[in-house]
């Protein structure tokens, strides 16, 4: 019970003060399934990308850290390609610095604090890791692709586009009834008959 009051203060407190760049709702209904949408900083690579994350509330929240994951890949030291996030308010102690008096508020904006400033020290792609400490310039052009292909307004805009003439040409192509084939003088026939 308290967890879901806490819930529902929170997700209250997300809608109406939504913390800079960053959106969370509910997906479906469902209290422990969040989504959320982190806009790139600016002066990033990831500048006017928008990233797509997953967060799975556990029962025993807020004694133990919402499961966060990017669904948008993101080319990033520390987030792997399965979307996982390596950030220590994301584990609990001894390892971790999660504390039940953190909230998902203040979880979205370290992500996205992540996002802007690396940590290529402790690493999840010790490739990206390596790359960002040894040539980032290279680790620069790489993440601004990324974000092109993947996190891109107008890749999103033509992928709506594009779904949207699909459900409208299989709205407007007429539906076939059974014996539709049947042209007008052999119906004629069988009806004089």
């Amino acid at each position: 019970m308290q967890r879901a009051s806490r819930l529902k203060r929170e997700l209250a407190l997300l809608a109406t003060e939504p913390p800079p760049g960053i959106t969370c709702w509910q997906n479906e209904n469902q209290l422990d399934d969040l989504r959320a949408q982190i806009l790139g900083s600016a002066d990033t690579p990831y500048e006017k990308g928008i990233f797509n994350l997953e967060i799975v509330v556990p029962e025993r929240y807020p004694f133990e850290p919402p499961k966060i994951r990017f669904l948008t890949p993101i080319y990033h030291p520390n987030i792997d390609s399965a979307g996982r996030i390596c950030l220590d308010v994301l584990k609990l102690p001894p390892k971790g610095a999660w504390r039940p008096s953190l909230n998902i508020s203040t979880l979205l904006t370290s992500v996205q604090l992540l996002m802007a400033e690396p940590n290529p020290d402790d690493p999840l792609m010790a490739d990206i890791s390596s790359e960002y400490k040894y040539n980032k310039q290279l680790f620069l052009i790489n993440a601004k692709e990324w974000t092109k292909k993947y996190a891109s307004q107008q890749k999103r805009a033509s992928e709506e586009e594009r779904n949207q003439s699909e459900t409208s040409t299989k709205e407007s192509i007429p539906q076939k009834r059974k014996g539709s084939n049947i042209n007008k003088k052999e119906k004629k026939s069988r009806l004089d008959s």
